[in-house]
């Protein structure tokens, strides 16, 4: 959808027909939903972005004449060298190979290719129509100009491209995310802070802040200048992080505990879980819009 909203044409590959069929008629669906919402990208209608995008079930077929390959299979580093291994004995010495990987190093991902110098992790965030971010984590060999290529691609297509500089187990992002589930586990499973409230303290309070600016410029603002908060604070900082427990091992008692009081505010059902994703999704739409419309004043 997202390719489709720059204007490119788009082939969806899958190895089951069913897949390729479900995933067209939900697009369409969706790309109806958000037009009469006024919600759609680009500057081309919900049919003719749709008109842009096919399906199919060979793979030499979905690759022919592309500029860029988007990998989106399930986060299994054997399955996704293998889906590597077949596209790099098909494609020419132009187009570049992307994968979707939220965890897994590039090293590993394109390990042994030809084509190593073309590949690239370009690891979207869920959902990505309204949350723009794209981390871009090379490999050792990647050439530049495929980062540079798909830095522009991203942001043609409206996303927010970061350059990841080198490969690190779960690049920003996930190493971001990690350290608050981490912090938030100890502070449940020590008895600080109910789950529903240590949720509050991010929705309520640093999520507030972080939908605008982050972690750094935040300490900025919070004080005089990035000099002035660290002279203020550091101390503080390095005495509350000495404080912080092991590694969870996300089990046992605190398992059940968080996951009771989920519950109660999401029963884990199917049909729950997706009315929620639905209501999340809405108010992702709603903040990216408002984002939107402060950033061009």
């Amino acid at each position: 959808m997202l390719f489709a909203s720059g204007g490119f044409k788009v082939k969806l590959y899958d190895i089951g027909q069913q897949q390729v069929t479900n995933a067209l008629e939900k697009i369409r669906k969706e790309m109806k939903f958000l037009e009469q919402s006024g919600s759609l990208k680009g500057s081309l209608g919900a049919e003719e972005q749709l008109s842009l995008i096919s399906g199919c079930l060979n793979i030499q077929e979905a690759v022919e004449g592309a500029m860029h390959i988007q990998e989106c299979v399930p986060e299994n580093l054997e399955l996704k060298k293998k889906i590597f291994t077949q596209l790099d004995q098909i494609v020419d010495d132009k187009v570049v190979l992307s994968s979707s990987t939220s965890c897994l190093l590039p090293s590993k991902v394109f390990a042994g290719l030809a084509h190593v110098k073309q590949c690239i992790v370009a690891h979207p965030v869920n959902p990505p129509y309204y949350v723009p971010l794209v981390e871009l984590v090379p490999h050792p060999k990647t050439a530049p100009m495929t980062v540079d290529r798909t830095y522009a691609l991203m942001q043609k297509i409206g996303q927010s491209p970061v350059r990841v500089m080198k490969e690190i187990d779960g690049f920003a992002l996930n190493r971001l995310q990690y350290a608050v589930i981490s912090e938030a586990w100890r502070l449940v499973e020590e008895g600080i802070v109910s789950p529903s409230d240590l949720d509050l303290v991010m929705s309520d309070g640093l999520g507030m802040r972080y939908a605008f600016i982050g972690p750094l410029e935040t300490m900025h603002l919070n004080a005089e200048g990035m000099l002035s908060y660290c002279d203020r604070y550091s101390e503080g900082m390095q005495h509350v992080l000495k404080t912080f427990g092991p590694i969870p091992d996300f089990s046992g008692a605190t398992v059940e505990k968080v996951n009771q009081a989920m519950c109660v505010k999401v029963p884990s059902d199917p049909e729950h879980l997706a009315a929620r994703r639905q209501w999340r999704d809405e108010c992702l739409l709603r903040l990216a819009k408002l984002k939107r419309q402060m950033q061009s004043q």
